[in-house]
């Protein structure tokens, strides 16, 4: 049995990191390399990390200064010894055979990476009625940047729901950029591109914790969370469009760009109207991307906004966020994905 290392940042999750570290230890696949990185916790979540690594021998456990969740993962993968390499978010948790049907297919196929089914879950950790991805509608199969059917669909930009052949990863330098935002849609979507021995099953093999209270996405993104995730996306739109790959970014596009509107929408850190038309005049190549590609959006609330911002009339933009966001806190988180979640209908429509 080839060992696979699982790989678990943690920062204050001392709510949450009992159930995490629970999920691993009772996992059918025994090989098993667990290192926790605590990144400068401030709560007991090292005191944690360490009670567990007493109780079993497989567990590694790194204390270092907070230096932000690329970081904290890159130092695990650096010490990482398993043939295969797991990344495992400390507020989530595994199915008990997570790390076998994974495994299973990655051997049997001999990828670069799997991608695996997920389900969110209550931030008390009761699952929603159904995973993410439909498993009426996608069985197990291989995975090719060209299929906008099937693939493109599952092919999601987190790492949490995969399992990665470490030499596949180190033959690409492949790494978290520090201080970055969005770096796991930069990680993934880099493999996408470099290799096609992909492959998804539909097995449930990630619990994804989301606090169901309200539509918000978020509240705390501030001007430099923006400033770093325009660099983010940049780096993501260079990947694709070195390697030809634009098509497939254009479907990516349709997806992430009502994401990131509906961050600025949700955002209480943005505190004036100047700072928010800064944003939006800051992202400006990236909504003007809408028109380049053609690229259909999901919602008519929405659309307004980037039409706003695509003439260059901020003052109007301002005003249907502050709309917009209004009715978001009126409505469930359920809806209010819903607002950013493309449909195949749309993405049919851009297939015309």
């Amino acid at each position: 049995m080839d060992k696979i290392s699982i790989i678990i940042p943690a920062y204050n999750v001392e709510k949450y990191l009992n159930q995490s570290l629970d999920s691993v230890l009772r996992q059918t696949y025994k090989n098993l390399e667990i290192i926790i990185v605590n990144d400068g916790s401030k709560d007991s979540t090292g005191k944690i990390a360490n009670e567990y690594a007493k109780l079993d021998g497989r567990i590694k456990v790194i204390h270092q200064p907070n230096q932000g969740l690329p970081t904290a993962r890159n130092v695990g993968m650096e010490i990482a010894t398993g043939k295969y390499i797991m990344f495992l978010d400390s507020d989530d948790f595994y199915e008990d055979n997570s790390c076998e049907v994974l495994y299973n297919e990655i051997k049997k196929h001999d990828a670069d990476y799997v991608v695996g089914n997920y389900i969110h879950t209550t931030s008390d950790g009761i699952k929603w009625e159904k995973p993410l991805f439909d498993v009426d509608i996608y069985d197990n199969f291989k995975l090719s940047i060209n299929d906008f059917q099937k693939s493109f669909f599952v092919m999601n930009s987190v790492v949490w729901n995969k399992i990665f052949k470490k030499e596949f990863i180190e033959k690409h330098n492949l790494r978290f950029i520090p201080r970055t935002i969005a770096e796991d849609a930069i990680f993934s979507t880099y493999c996408y591109v470099h290799t096609d021995k992909g492959y998804y099953i539909k097995d449930v093999v990630y619990n994804y914790r989301q606090n169901q209270a309200n539509a918000s996405i978020s509240t705390n993104c501030n001007m430099d969370y923006f400033i770093n995730l325009n660099g983010a996306y940049k780096l993501i739109f260079e990947n694709f469009n070195s390697t030809n790959n634009i098509g497939f970014y254009r479907f990516f596009y349709a997806r992430i760009m009502p994401y990131l509107l509906c961050k600025i929408i949700d955002t209480d850190s943005l505190k004036t109207d100047e700072e928010v038309i800064e944003v939006l005049k800051m992202l400006g190549w990236f909504f003007k991307q809408k028109e380049e590609y053609n690229v259909a959006v999901v919602n008519e609330r929405l659309l307004k906004i980037v039409e706003h911002i695509n003439s260059e009339e901020y003052e109007s933009a301002v005003e249907e966020i502050k709309k917009t966001k209004a009715y978001r806190k009126g409505i469930s988180a359920v809806e209010g994905e819903k607002m950013y979640a493309p449909s195949k209908e749309l993405y049919k429509k851009m297939s015309e």
